[in-house]
């Protein structure tokens, strides 16, 4: 992690979260869209976006334990 504040991290791990959401309802959309045409792109774009998922809420867990280091280290920096 680089030298950011408190609330930086903890902003960055709300935008990491918030784009999890995002991929995982991009996610059931290609499931549903696999599911009604049996497209198999549909389901590796579902897969493609259960991966980026799974990649912002591991950013969005570092972010936040980071900013709580920073919060608990006294100086918020």
């Amino acid at each position: 992690m680089s030298d950011k504040s408190t609330a930086e991290n903890m902003v960055d791990a709300a935008k990491a979260k918030v784009n999890e959401a995002a991929d995982r309802a991009r996610e059931a959309g290609h499931n549903v869209a696999h599911a009604v045409t049996g497209d198999a792109h549909h389901k590796a774009e579902a897969l493609e976006d259960r991966a980026k998922a799974e990649l912002h809420n591991t950013q969005a867990h570092a972010e936040y334990n980071e900013g709580k280091r920073e919060a608990q280290d006294g100086d918020g920096h």
